[in-house]
């Protein structure tokens, strides 16, 4: 019997429905799932049509994706690793377990060019503090053409993939990459942004993390004192690396009710996100005084 496209996505949907999976890694359901891994195993664009499906599978392709299903369903991979591709502000990224997955609502920030908390025009200097992948960083060059962005990670791990993906955009003049833990290796500079989604994930709660989240390296997610270790370190030292107009925009999660409670004086302003996510606040120079 002929394997069709139509087929395997059914019974790819099927089998990703039936086990106990999380969905939180670009997608929020099975079907789309099963869309996505059958459409890059394929090696067909994600926006195919109809027209696709009637197409038999070759024995390579049957072959890729009873494994990927294995490694999803099996292992409880999230998907982006398996296909080694995640999208973050409408582009394709490499991924692997070396950096977190994408996901950050940073997004739609970055495509409104930070208005109206920011003025475009005079973001020339950008720094992004945990940069994983780098998609954030690149993604704010792409949308800032005249910007210039500083990315540090303490991850020389993961510096390796965000290197890959500045030379797949040909960023290599636009973003620099540090191994700096925080501030602590960063040349002495100030800028117009400073822009970061750290670990804010607590010890207590990674425990509780769906087996997904698990692949992903436990330093980009865990911080001690409750998940604020590291924004502590940001925000005590970020007012000696800003401009005087300068705005920190640091992104905490769902962990925005404990941030609160760990600074309720602080005069910082949260942002409704248009597309969903939660937990990105904004705060001008003049406030970083607590």
């Amino acid at each position: 019997m002929t394997v069709t496209i139509e087929n395997i996505l059914h019974e790819t949907h099927q089998r990703l429905q039936a086990a106990n999976l999380y969905y939180g890694h670009g997608s929020d359901n099975a079907w789309d799932e099963a869309v996505f891994l059958v459409l890059t195993a394929c090696r067909l664009p994600l926006d195919s049509g109809d027209e696709v499906l009637k197409r038999p599978l070759t024995p390579e392709e049957q072959e890729r994706i009873a494994l990927w299903q294995s490694q999803r369903i099996d292992q409880q991979r999230p998907l982006p690793y398996i296909t080694q591709e995640a999208w973050f502000a409408g582009l394709p990224y490499y991924v692997d377990e070396r950096v977190l997955i994408p996901r950050s609502p940073f997004a739609e920030w970055i495509n409104q060019q930070f208005r109206p908390w920011c003025r475009p025009e005079q973001l020339k200097h950008i720094l992004e503090i945990g940069t994983g992948s780098g998609c954030i960083a690149i993604a704010t060059a792409m949308a800032l053409p005249f910007a210039k962005i500083d990315a540090v990670d303490i991850s020389p791990a993961a510096l390796e993939v965000a290197k890959k993906n500045i030379a797949r955009y040909g960023m290599e003049n636009r973003v620099t990459l540090y191994q700096s833990d925080v501030f602590n290796e960063l040349p002495k500079k100030t800028y117009d942004l400073i822009l970061s989604n750290p670990p804010y994930v607590s010890e207590d709660e990674m425990r509780d993390l769906p087996g997904e989240y698990l692949h992903e390296p436990a330093i980009a997610l865990k911080a001690s004192n409750e998940g604020m270790a590291v924004v502590d370190r940001i925000l005590s030292q970020a007012k000696a690396y800003l401009k005087p107009h300068g705005i920190l925009m640091v992104e905490v999660g769902y962990s925005q009710a404990i941030f609160n409670r760990h600074y309720p004086n602080l005069d910082v302003v949260w942002l409704e996100q248009t597309y969903g996510g939660e937990g990105i606040f904004c705060i001008s120079y003049e406030n970083l005084e607590f």
